[in-house]
């Protein structure tokens, strides 16, 4: 998984990982790009291809040739979303480096909320639905919150990781914290926010979770039985390599956690308005 050569950095990279969203991307990158543009941000979008059957590839390279915030990465077949979000965040060129799902379910008109923790000195900044969910638009099926609980549940048990809600596709990461935990991620497919979070907390990094507006989207992937039963299995595998010494030492990924660039975020931030008297 090479990084391709770009030379320019830039404060912000937003990362979209698809397989077979042509029926979804293309008013998802309108409001993405428009949003960029709006902010006046110095920015770059980038979506990662993993292996679509359909034209989510032609959809990026049509909007690519119309504006150069965007371009495509493409992942060498289907490979799942943890390896596409991987490659996109490795190939990103920003000093804040967002991943967010495809369908938007958090909408971008969020990043602001990541940005502001980061601002104020995380490293990791990850939405969650549960911290207030009444900021939550449109609420999954009773079983699918059923079985959301119990992951995160299991996931305080076997990995001690105590957040609402680790799963929510819209996270930011400064580019240190990116470059010292994903090139140890092993997980390729929806196991993988546990095993980064796992990555970040091992190695000292601050995690921020953030409440933020989310809406459920249909058209999801997830089995709630099959998946459920490979994402217990793939928890137990993180636990694992974290005993067998397979992820390293603090030491190994280097001891100074990131340094937050604060000024940079202050400068970038877009204004909230005064409050009323």
């Amino acid at each position: 998984m090479a990084a391709e050569s770009y030379d320019t950095e830039m404060t912000y990279s937003i990362v979209i990982p698809a397989y077979n969203e042509g029926h979804r991307l293309a008013p998802t990158l309108e409001k993405v790009l428009a949003y960029v543009h709006q902010q006046g941000w110095d920015a770059e979008v980038i979506v990662v291809n993993d292996g679509s059957g359909d034209n989510t590839a032609e959809i990026v390279r049509e909007f690519a040739a119309k504006d150069s915030l965007l371009r495509l990465v493409e992942n060498p077949g289907n490979r799942g979303k943890g390896y596409a979000v991987k490659n996109g965040m490795l190939n990103a060129r920003g000093q804040i480096i967002v991943f967010t799902d495809a369908d938007l379910s958090s909408p971008i008109e969020e990043m602001p909320k990541l940005l502001e923790a980061m601002a104020a000195g995380a490293d990791i900044a990850i939405g969650s639905r549960w911290l207030r969910s009444e900021l939550q638009i449109h609420r999954q099926s009773l079983h699918r919150q059923l079985f959301g609980r119990i992951f995160n549940g299991l996931n305080r048990v076997i990995l001690g990781l105590n957040f609402r809600d680790t799963q929510c596709g819209f996270k930011a990461f400064s580019r240190r914290a990116a470059q010292m935990i994903l090139p140890l991620q092993q997980i390729e497919r929806w196991g993988f926010d546990p095993e980064i979070l796992f990555l970040a907390r091992k190695f000292g990094l601050r995690v921020d979770e953030v409440a933020v507006r989310w809406g459920h989207v249909g058209g999801t992937r997830i089995n709630p039985l099959l998946d459920g039963a490979r994402m217990f299995q793939e928890m137990v595998r993180i636990r694992w390599n974290h005993l067998s010494s397979k992820y390293g030492s603090k030491y190994d990924a280097g001891s100074a956690a990131p340094a937050p660039i604060v000024e940079t975020l202050a400068k970038t931030l877009p204004e909230r308005p005064a409050p009323r008297s």
